[in-house]
C-alpha cells in the first residue's frame, strides 16, 4: 500500500462515502468555472487575476488547478469552486449545488439531503418539472397542433423550441396540478410556485395556465423559475385574461431581478463585451436563433436597477433596442439612470423598415447587424430626438431643450462625460457655456440634496480601507506566514524549521496554532515511516493534510467548545489553502537551496524578535523589582535571577548573529 493510502487510513479518518459536492468537484475544473466570470492569466503552474470582490490595480487573486482552490491576497477571501460561485453570484450553498450539478452532469436526488428539500428548492423542482411537462405536451399532444403551427409561422425551428423548452399548457382545469401531485408535491407547494389558483367557492386549486403557449423564464443560472404564457392563437379574439400572462411573484421569481435569455447569453456577452437589450421575448429568441447570442429581453418592462447590476457582471457596454416611441422616456427610468451613474457605455439601436428586432432580423439579418454597429451614444440619441421636437433657433425652443437635456447629462457618473456633453449642448443651442454650467450645477445640487443620507457620508474608498485595515500585517507576522508557506512547499526542510523555532516564536495566534498542529502532523508522518522502515523522503500530500485539518479529533485546540473548534478546523483548512497558494505565487522560481537559505534567515529574524520582546519584558521586571520593598537577600536573589535571564537572552541573540 502506498504512502497516500496509508495516510488516508491511518491519519485522516476520511469518510469515503461519495456525496454530490465531491462528485461535482471531481468533474469540474475550478479554472474553467472561474474563467466564466473573470479573465485568468497563467502565472507559473497557477493562474492570477484582479480580484472580483474588491478593487485593485495589481492582481492578487490566485487559482490553483492542481489543488482546485482560489485565494485573494488583497481581501483575504478564498476557498473552493463552491465558495467562489456562492460569493460572486450571491447564492446559497444549495443553490450553487444545483447550478454546478447541471454543469457537471450530476443528478441530485430529492430527499437525499434535507437541505435539498427546502422550500425554495422544492419550488424550483416544481417549475422545472412543469416546464418539461408543458414541453412534452407541445411536442406530442394533438391539442397543441395550433400552437406548433403558430411557432413554425413565427420562424422558430425545432432546435430553438428544444433549447428554450417552449411548451403548451392543456386547456383543462387540473391536468398539471394532478400531474405534480402524482410526483408527491402538495397542492400548497404547487400554489406557492405560482402554477395554480385557489378556487373561489370550493376548496382546492385549479391550473393557472390553460390553453397557452408556454415560455419558461430562467434565472441567471438556468433554473426555470416562472413562465410567460401566450394565448392560443385560435382564442386570441375572445380571451379575457389577456394575450400574455405571467407567473406571479413567488419565492423564486421576481420579474425585476431577471432578464429573459441572460442564462444563455451571458458567456457571449462576456466574450463580445456588449449586451443588446430588447423588449420582447420573441425578439431575444429570434436573435439568438440567428446567431446574435448576446441579446436579452426586459420582457416589456422598464429596466430596473437589479437588472443593470446583472448586466454589469458581464459587460459595461449596453445597447438598447426599444420601441422608438417609448425610448424617448428612457431618461426617467431609474435603471438607465443608474447605468449612466455607474459609467456604463450606453448606446441606442435605431431600426429602419421594421417594427421590432424580431421582424428586422427575419427580413434582413445584415440590416440588424448594421443597425447594431451604427448604434449611437445614448446622449446623442437624446440630442437628436429633442432637437427634432423643438426649434432651437428661437428662445422657447432653446429653453425647453435645455430643460430636458441638462437633467439627463447630470445622470452621468463621469465628470469628463458630463463636461463633453455640456460643451456640445452649449454649441448646439448657441448659449454661453458658463451660464449653462451654472444652471447645470443648480440641478446637480438639487439632486444631491435629495440623495443625501447618513450612509453616503462614508466614501467607497473609506469603506474599502475600513474593511482591510485589520488585515495589515506586521513584518514579523508576514514572515511567520511566509515561513509556513515555504515549509509547505519544500517539506524536506521542515525538519530545520521544527528543530530551530517553536510555535510561540511566530507572530499571530492563528499561525502559532497552525504551526503547532503542523508539527503534530509532521511527527505522525515520521512515526509512520519509522514503522514502515526504508528510506525516508518526506512528501506532504495537500489533500491528506487538508482532510486532517478538517478532522475535529486530529487537532490540538485552544478551546474546549466543540462548536468553536469546528470553526477553528475550517479556519485552519482555509489557512492551508492560503499558504499553499502564497507559496506558489511568491516562491514558484525558488530552488531548494534558495528556499533553505530564506528559511534560515527568517527563522533567525523571528527568533530574535521573540527573544528581544522577552528581553524588554525582563528589563521592565528588573525596574519593578528594584522598586519593590523586599528583604535585601530576597531582592538580591530576584534581581540576580532576572539579570541572568537577561544575559542569557542577550547571548542567544548575539549567537544568532543577525546583522
Amino acid at each position: 500500500m502506498d504512502l497516500i493510502c496509508h495516510l488516508t487510513l491511518a491519519i485522516c479518518h476520511l469518510n469515503i462515502m461519495p456525496n454530490p459536492s465531491d462528485e461535482i468537484k471531481a468533474k469540474l475544473d475550478i479554472v474553467e468555472v472561474i474563467r466564466e466570470y473573470i479573465p485568468l492569466k497563467a502565472a507559473g503552474f497557477n493562474f492570477r487575476a484582479n480580484c472580483p470582490f474588491h478593487r485593485e490595480k495589481t492582481p492578487s487573486f490566485m487559482v490553483s488547478p492542481e489543488k482546485q482552490i482560489w485565494h485573494c491576497f488583497g481581501c483575504g477571501k478564498g476557498g473552493d469552486v463552491f465558495s467562489f460561485v456562492m460569493e460572486i453570484e450571491s447564492l446559497t450553498f444549495i443553490e450553487v449545488l444545483r447550478l454546478l450539478a447541471k454543469k457537471a452532469g450530476v443528478t441530485l436526488k430529492r430527499g437525499a439531503d434535507p437541505a435539498l428539500t427546502s422550500k425554495r428548492n422544492v419550488l424550483l423542482d416544481i417549475v422545472e418539472l412543469s416546464a418539461k411537462f408543458y414541453h412534452k405536451v407541445l411536442l406530442a399532444s394533438p391539442a397543441a397542433a395550433v400552437a406548433r403551427e403558430y411557432l413554425k409561422k413565427r420562424g422558430l425551428i425545432e432546435e430553438t423550441i428544444e433549447t428554450w423548452q417552449i411548451g403548451y399548457s392543456p386547456d383543462t382545469w387540473e391536468t398539471l396540478t394532478n400531474f405534480l401531485k402524482s410526483k408527491n408535491f402538495s397542492e400548497n407547494e404547487i400554489f406557492l410556485a405560482g402554477l395554480s389558483v385557489k378556487k373561489e367557492k370550493n376548496p382546492g386549486f385549479y391550473d393557472r395556465f390553460r390553453g397557452r403557449i408556454m415560455f419558461p423564464i430562467n434565472d441567471i443560472n438556468g433554473n426555470a423559475v416562472g413562465f410567460t404564457a401566450r394565448v392560443n392563437p385560435e382564442k386570441e379574439a375572445t380571451e379575457k385574461m389577456g394575450k400574455y400572462i405571467n407567473t406571479p411573484a413567488t419565492m423564486i421569481y421576481e420579474k425585476s431581478k431577471i432578464l429573459f435569455g441572460l442564462d444563455k447569453a451571458k458567456m457571449s456577452i462576456k466574450s463580445e463585451d456588449a449586451v443588446v437589450l430588447v423588449e420582447g421575448q420573441m425578439d431575444a429568441i429570434t436573435a439568438q436563433q440567428n446567431g446574435f447570442i448576446n441579446v436579452v429581453a426586459s420582457s416589456g418592462t422598464a429596466l430596473t436597477s437589479d437588472q443593470v447590476s446583472l448586466i454589469k457582471r458581464y459587460s459595461n457596454n449596453l445597447l438598447l433596442s426599444f420601441d422608438m416611441d417609448k425610448a424617448g422616456d428612457l431618461a426617467s427610468e431609474r435603471g438607465i439612470a443608474q447605468a449612466m451613474q455607474a459609467e456604463m457605455q450606453i448606446k441606442v439601436i435605431e431600426i429602419k423598415d421594421a417594427k421590432d428586432p424580431d421582424e428586422c432580423i427575419k427580413k434582413n439579418p445584415d440590416g440588424w447587424r448594421q443597425a447594431v454597429a451604427a448604434a449611437k451614444p445614448v446622449m446623442q440619441y437624446y440630442f437628436d430626438k429633442t432637437f427634432a421636437k423643438f426649434n432651437i433657433k428661437d428662445f422657447d425652443g432653446q429653453r425647453q431643450s435645455i430643460n430636458i437635456l441638462l437633467p439627463v447629462i447630470s445622470k452621468f457618473g463621469s465628470k469628463i462625460e458630463q463636461d463633453f456633453w455640456l460643451k456640445k449642448l452649449s454649441q448646439e443651442v448657441d448659449t454661453n457655456e458658463s451660464l449653462l454650467r451654472a444652471e447645470f450645477n443648480k440641478i446637480v445640487e438639487r439632486m444631491e440634496q435629495k440623495l443625501k443620507t447618513p450612509i453616503l457620508s462614508v466614501k467607497p474608498d473609506d469603506r474599502q480601507k475600513f474593511e482591510f485595515k485589520d488585515q495589515k500585517q506586521s513584518r514579523e507576522s508576514r514572515l511567520s506566514e511566509l515561513l509556513l508557506a515555504l515549509g509547505l512547499k519544500y517539506p524536506a526542510h521542515l525538519e530545520y524549521i521544527i528543530n530551530h523555532i517553536a510555535p510561540e516564536h511566530l507572530v499571530g495566534d492563528d499561525y502559532k496554532l497552525f504551526y503547532k498542529n503542523l508539527i503534530i502532523y509532521y511527527n505522525k508522518l515520521i512515526d509512520f515511516w519509522t514503522h514502515e522502515g526504508g528510506d525516508f523522503d518526506l512528501a506532504i500530500n495537500y489533500q491528506d493534510l487538508k482532510n486532517w485539518f478538517n478532522n475535529l479529533e486530529d487537532l490540538e485546540q485552544d478551546d474546549k467548545n466543540e462548536v468553536n473548534n469546528r470553526e477553528n478546523n475550517h479556519k485552519y483548512a482555509s489557512l492551508l489553502d492560503k499558504l499553499v497558494l502564497l507559496a506558489d505565487k511568491d516562491f514558484y522560481d525558488y530552488t531548494p537551496e534558495k528556499a533553505r537559505a530564506e528559511m534560515i534567515e527568517w527563522v533567525g529574524i523571528l527568533k530574535v524578535n521573540y527573544l528581544s520582546d522577552r528581553r524588554r519584558q525582563i528589563i521592565k521586571l528588573i525596574v519593578l523589582a528594584e522598586k519593590e520593598i523586599l528583604e535585601p537577600q530576597e531582592k538580591a536573589e530576584k534581581l540576580t535571577t532576572l539579570m541572568q535571564e537577561y544575559k542569557a537572552l542577550t547571548e542567544e541573540i548575539n549567537l544568532i548573529g543577525l546583522k
